[in-house]
C-alpha cells in the first residue's frame, strides 16, 4: 500500500519545534527574545549564546541552557505575542480592541467579510481564525508597501498563506463593488482616519442585518462616523465603546492592581444594515430635531484636523524587509514539515 506523496502539512502551532518556527525565549530577569530556528542561528546575549540547534526538535515549553548555564523558556508565540512583535508598517489593532471587534461585530465561520484597511495584517490574523476554512476575507488596502507587510506577517504565522484571504490594492469606495457583489458581505470592519468616507458604498455591500464596525483613535472621529451612520437613514443606531484592561499582580496575599495598565488605544462604533425602506420608530422622532453641529464643526473632523502620523518611506522598506526574512522562514518550517512527513510514510509494505 502506498500513501501519498504529497501529505497535508500540520501547521497546528504545536509539536516539536523545527528549522523556521519562531520560538519566544524568556530568559534571566524575564526578559523576553522572539527568534525565528534557522540551521547556524544563534542568540546572542551577554549571557552567552544558545544555538538554535539545542532548540530544534525539544517540545514546546522546554528549558534550554545557553553557554553561560543560564536557563530560557521556550515557546512558541501565542497570536497576542506574535502581533505585539511582528514587524510594522502601520500601527496594529492591539488583542484587546481585537477581542471587542471579533464580539461585537459577531464575526463567524463561513463569514463573508470585508477589511480596510490592511495596516500590518494584526487584525486580518484574528479574523481569518474566526472566520474559518469556509469563510472568506477580503482586505483593502491603500498602500502597497503596507500590504505586502501584512501578507508576509500572515504567511508568517500560519506557514502558508490562506485561500480564504483576498487583499486588494486600491481605495475601498472604488474596489469594493467591484470586487463583491451588493448585499453579500455579512460583516465590514473599518480602521481607517476618515471610515464615514465609505460607509455609503458598504451600504451597498452588507446584506441586511450585516454589521459595520469601525475602529477610530479620536472622540472627533467617533463624532463624525455616528453622526453620519444616522444621517444616511440606512443603519440602525450606532453604538460606542472603548476597552480598557488592568492586570493584576496576584503573589499570596499581595493582591492588588498593577501600577500600569493597558487603557485607550481606540473607540469602536457598531451598526447594523437596515432593510430597503425600513425606518426604525425612533427615526422618525429624532428627525424632528435639529442637529447639534454646523458647518464649521465638520472641518474639525477633516483627516488633516484629526491628524494622520506617515511612516517614512525608509522606515517602511526596513519593515518589509523584516516581515519577508520572516516568512522565509516560516516556508523553511513548512516545507521541511512535508518532506519529513514524506520521507517518513513514502512506501508501506
Amino acid at each position: 500500500m502506498t500513501t501519498d506523496p504529497h501529505p497535508p502539512v500540520d501547521l497546528r502551532p504545536s509539536g516539536p519545534f523545527r528549522l523556521g518556527d519562531r520560538v519566544q525565549l524568556t530568559g534571566p530577569k524575564g526578559r523576553m527574545h522572539t527568534v525565528t530556528l534557522r540551521e547556524n542561528g544563534e542568540l546572542h546575549t551577554h549571557h552567552g549564546v544558545l544555538r538554535h540547534t539545542e532548540i530544534v526538535g525539544q517540545p514546546d515549553g522546554s528549558v534550554v541552557t545557553n553557554s553561560g548555564g543560564h536557563e530560557y523558556l521556550a515557546l512558541r508565540p501565542l497570536l497576542r505575542d506574535f502581533v505585539m512583535s511582528m514587524p510594522r508598517g502601520a500601527a496594529i489593532v492591539y488583542p484587546k480592541d481585537a477581542a471587542q471587534i471579533l464580539a461585537q461585530a459577531d464575526i463567524f465561520p463561513g463569514a463573508t467579510v470585508v477589511e480596510a484597511g490592511v495596516g500590518s495584517g494584526a487584525l486580518s490574523l484574528w479574523l481569518l481564525r474566526a472566520i474559518g476554512q469556509n469563510g472568506r476575507l477580503v482586505s483593502f488596502e491603500r498602500r502597497e508597501e503596507f500590504a505586502d507587510v501584512a501578507q508576509a506577517n500572515v504567511e508568517t504565522f500560519f506557514g502558508e498563506y490562506p485561500t480564504t484571504w483576498q487583499v486588494v490594492v486600491g481605495d475601498l469606495v472604488d474596489e469594493l463593488p467591484a470586487a463583491l457583489a451588493p448585499a453579500s458581505v455579512d460583516r465590514v470592519v473599518l480602521d481607517m482616519l476618515a471610515p464615514w468616507e465609505c460607509l455609503d458604498v458598504v451600504a451597498d455591500a452588507l446584506t441586511p442585518g450585516g454589521v459595520v464596525i469601525c475602529y477610530v483613535a479620536t472622540a472627533t472621529q467617533l463624532s463624525r462616523v455616528a453622526e453620519y451612520l444616522r444621517g444616511t437613514g440606512l443603519y440602525t443606531e450606532p453604538e460606542a465603546s472603548e476597552t480598557m484592561v488592568r492586570g493584576w499582580h496576584v503573589e499570596g496575599l499581595a493582591v492588588r492592581p498593577d501600577h500600569r495598565m493597558v487603557a485607550h488605544t481606540g473607540f469602536l462604533i457598531t451598526a447594523r444594515r437596515l432593510a430597503p425602506g425600513a425606518v426604525p420608530p425612533d427615526v422618525r422622532k429624532r428627525a424632528l430635531k435639529k442637529p447639534s453641529y454646523a458647518d464649521e464643526d465638520v472641518e474639525v473632523w477633516t483627516p488633516g484636523a484629526v491628524g494622520d502620523r506617515e511612516i517614512t518611506d525608509k522606515n517602511l522598506r526596513k519593515r518589509v524587509r523584516e516581515a519577508q526574512r520572516a516568512v522565509e522562514g516560516a516556508r523553511i518550517a513548512a516545507h521541511g514539515s512535508a518532506a519529513d512527513e514524506g520521507d517518513a510514510g513514502a512506501v508501506v509494505d
